[in-house]
């Protein structure tokens, strides 16, 4: 059900709410990029930088320079 209303799986619905959530911690603070990556669910610095970057075009740290 949830790919039908989502077009997502329920593991990319979840990275993609991790993903939104570290957005608004970047914009909202100045926490340490690993510890943005940690505190919304990723238990790996690189695989976060790499699903944000698939889905921002950007890294965290460049996403965090920008706002």
């Amino acid at each position: 059900k949830l790919k039908a209303l989502t077009g997502l799986s329920s593991s990319e619905f979840v990275r993609s709410q991790r993903l939104k959530l570290a957005t608004q911690i970047l914009s909202q603070s100045d926490i340490n990029i690993s510890e943005v990556g940690y505190s919304v669910g990723f238990n790996d610095h690189a695989y976060f930088t790499k699903c944000f970057r698939e889905t921002y075009n950007c890294t965290p740290s460049e996403f965090a320079k920008k706002v």
